[in-house]
């Protein structure tokens, strides 16, 4: 696919940058992360050879692209690559939209022309670069305005050269999929939605994509934490998770213990099995977690297991 070059760094065009991090949790999603620890993420992964970076302005209003920035300043910039997103306004307590490239308290949608050369200009500070390789719009309400006003204006960023790829994020695969059929775009970001619990992204949203070209980068691999410990984290889509949903994901655990592999490793690598999925990017909040999910990745898992999770789905 003609994304695909995207995801490898400008300095190293023949790289497989086929799994990203994540920045979410080191924007103090669910948890407060002390800033020592969320630059230690970002080296732990630099270490790894992790090169793919994912955050945005919703992130913490602002504050996971600013410790990205800081974490990576110093590493050659045709080195990485880094995504971020548009469509949200950093504000402050009051609402009031902060100064270019501070950190607020919180976001609002704003998907106008000028929210976005707004909102860009604020990462690009936070980030402390000159551009960025890949632009999402993030979850839009308004998939008809969006495809009106929002998606030119990125048309316009990329043929001025700050943004290399464009697409939209979003968890749901409906208006997703109506993105990769009327909308020039060349990549989409879903969220939780082809995992080893939950397959929608593969009945209508993969198959467009592979006919428009389209690439496809998969988040939310774990559903907010119930494949990567069934026990100690029961949340799926960032809700308590129903007595049947851990009973299925305890399933699969047995299944991989069986195998000596543990879920979380089978979670964040199932999407990779799919035609079409460019990429998987998985969060950490630690140094740890990213060594442990790097280590997940070189693991073999024999197809056998494949499809007994796939039958246990």
């Amino acid at each position: 696919m003609a994304f695909r070059p995207v995801l490898r760094p400008m300095s190293d065009p023949e790289s497989e940058a086929f799994c990203g991090l994540g920045c979410a949790p080191i924007g103090n999603l669910y948890t407060e992360v002390a800033e020592a620890d969320a630059q230690a993420t970002v080296t732990a992964a630099l270490e790894a050879g992790i090169r793919f970076f994912d955050t945005a302005p919703h992130y913490g209003a602002g504050l996971s692209e600013q410790r990205l920035g800081r974490a990576l300043e110093g590493f050659p910039r045709d080195g990485i690559v880094i995504a971020t997103k548009v469509g949200r306004a950093v504000v402050d307590d009051g609402g009031r939209i902060v100064e270019s490239g501070r950190v607020g308290s919180d976001t609002i949608f704003d998907g106008s022309r000028d929210g976005v050369l707004r909102s860009l200009e604020g990462s690009l500070t936070r980030l402390r670069t000159d551009r960025v390789d890949l632009l999402y719009l993030h979850d839009p309400p308004d998939v008809d305005e969006a495809l009106r006003s929002t998606i030119p204006a990125l048309h316009a960023l990329k043929a001025q050269g700050i943004v290399r790829a464009i697409g939209v994020g979003m968890v749901w695969t409906e208006p997703l999929t109506r993105f990769v059929r009327e909308a020039p775009i060349d990549v989409v970001m879903e969220a939780g939605r082809l995992t080893l619990l939950d397959r929608r992204a593969d009945e209508t949203l993969l198959p467009a994509a592979r006919v428009a070209g389209v690439g496809v980068v998969a988040a939310g691999v774990l559903n907010s934490g119930v494949l990567a410990d069934p026990d100690g984290s029961p949340y799926f889509d960032y809700f308590p998770a129903s007595g049947e949903i851990v009973a299925r994901a305890k399933a699969m655990q047995e299944l991989c213990a069986q195998y000596g592999i543990e879920l979380r490793h089978a979670a964040a690598r199932y999407p990779l099995q799919h035609e079409g999925i460019e990429a998987v990017v998985v969060g950490a909040r630690t140094a740890a977690e990213v060594n442990d999910w790097v280590l997940g990745l070189e693991a073999p898992i024999p197809d056998e297991l494949w499809h007994l999770l796939e039958a246990a789905a």
